[in-house]
């Protein structure tokens, strides 16, 4: 199965995903697609292995194996998402938010936020980001911006399709307990507290 199993990896495995994101962080010109194509790179792409390669090593089915390395794909940008979304406060867990915003990490909430912000108000974000990134009180500014300008709605809005998509994969596999198993993966990533 060697041929086969180095032929799945490259599939799964896109290159240049860190990067990408190092390279848009520098301008900040990160938009939606862009956004999500480094989530594939990443987070997803190790989740779609995993998933892909298990059922692979299961069932010897291509067909099966490709639809979990899209379940994977799912539950990897879901989860994702939902780390973006600690990083803005929404919940109380226990690590500081705005890293991501110190960092100059444009993720979901920021990029709606920005998207449909005024010119003078996208202006003002993207200097505090560039300029004041260390300033709590500045990084708290950017933080109630993205909150008041629907960045978190939409973000778990996005968050709940992946969702969604995922439990649909699962949906066509008769109940087991093994797809009670990625069902409680799939909740987990959207539902975790951490």
């Amino acid at each position: 199965h060697a041929p086969t199993s180095c032929f799945l990896l490259e599939r799964i495995f896109p290159a240049g995903g860190e990067l990408l994101q190092i390279k848009k962080a520098r301008k900040l010109d990160i938009d939606e697609d862009t956004y999500f194509e480094i989530l594939r790179a990443k987070t997803a792409s190790l989740l779609a292995a995993s998933c892909a390669a298990g059922a692979y090593s299961s069932k010897n089915n291509k067909q099966d194996a490709e639809k979990f390395k899209l379940l994977g794909e799912k539950i990897g940008i879901a989860f994702q998402i939902r780390d973006d979304l600690f990083d803005y406060g929404t919940e109380q867990i226990g690590k500081p938010t705005g890293i991501d915003i110190k960092e100059r990490k444009m993720t979901l909430p920021l990029i709606y936020a920005l998207k449909h912000a005024t010119f003078a108000d996208r202006k003002r974000i993207i200097y505090i980001i560039k300029n004041n990134n260390t300033d709590r009180n500045k990084v708290n500014e950017v933080i109630e911006f993205v909150t008041q300008s629907g960045g978190i709605v939409y973000t778990r809005k996005k968050m709940s399709e992946f969702h969604h998509q995922a439990l649909e994969l699962l949906a066509s596999y008769p109940d087991s307990t093994a797809r009670q198993a990625m069902i409680e993966l799939v909740n987990y990533s959207i539902e975790r507290k951490y």
